[in-house]
């Protein structure tokens, strides 16, 4: 089904590629970065692909109700609405206890993964509700599901709310047109995961062969993950890609299949 589709944090990686496969499939999508120049190449390679009626942009900081609220009105303006808002947009930081994060990164972290959460949903359904229909996804992480790690308190527990939030935002919803839904990746490899990491160290060496096993390119998960998108109709949707059936069967078969994710990545 063609529908209208704005993503955060969607010039790289996830994002990047869910736009992607969004216009294969005959999709209007929204491009939105921080960086004006990155939106701005997105938009013009994208749109050379797909046709420039199919795609727009517009620069976004989530954590301003302000630039949200002008990335909701360029796809508005440019495909006459919005039927799925992806609140996609994230950050990491180094895997490391949390008395060794500087005060600025902790804080970048939250404003990015929660707050940014917290006010594009906002954004987005105050929109929907006047609309008069909508989607809005939250995208999970490491720490949704309630699994901890060592190294991973601040960036686990923002997206542990994503998953509160989804029931929240259900029972807030539950009168309007608006369907509430989350996305979980999975272990994908971009930037984002491999930036957690000291590359060169013993940490990474152990986790490059969990990874080896249970990661995904990004040009695999994306095609699976927007079908999934586009098929949902009704609020509380979970689209996982790393199901816990999936993994067993990973590990089960990682003896028997030599798969390196990392071989294009200098220093990994």
């Amino acid at each position: 089904m063609t529908k209208r589709i704005v993503i955060t944090g969607s010039t790289r990686g996830i994002g990047s590629g869910l736009a992607r496969e969004f216009l294969k499939r005959r999709c209007q999508v929204a491009i939105s970065g921080r960086s004006a120049d990155s939106v701005e190449a997105a938009v013009a390679e994208l749109g050379q692909y797909y046709g420039t009626s199919q795609v727009c942009g517009a620069p976004c900081d989530v954590t301003s109700c302000e630039q949200l609220q002008a990335l909701w009105d360029e796809a508005a303006a440019a495909f006459g609405g919005v039927d799925v808002w992806i609140n996609n947009a994230g950050v990491s930081i180094g895997r490391r206890p949390l008395w060794h994060h500087s005060d600025g990164d902790l804080a970048q972290l939250v404003e990015t993964n929660l707050t940014g959460v917290l006010l594009g949903s906002k954004t987005a359904i105050a929109n929907m509700v006047r609309q008069g229909h909508g989607q809005v996804w939250n995208t999970e992480g490491f720490g949704s599901d309630g699994a901890a790690q060592s190294g991973m308190a601040a960036y686990g527990a923002t997206k542990r709310a994503v998953r509160y939030l989804r029931k929240a935002l259900m029972a807030d919803t539950a009168d309007t047109p608006v369907q509430v839904c989350t996305l979980s990746p999975g272990i994908v490899v971009t930037d984002l995961l491999t930036g957690d990491y000291d590359l060169a160290s013993e940490q990474w060496a152990k986790s490059k062969k969990i990874f080896n096993i249970l990661g995904d390119e990004v040009h695999t998960v994306t095609p699976w993950l927007a079908e999934q998108v586009l098929a949902a109709d009704k609020s509380g949707t979970h689209v996982a890609w790393l199901t816990r059936r999936r993994a067993f069967a990973r590990f089960a078969t990682a003896p028997f299949r030599k798969r390196d994710l990392f071989a294009g990545i200098a220093g990994a």
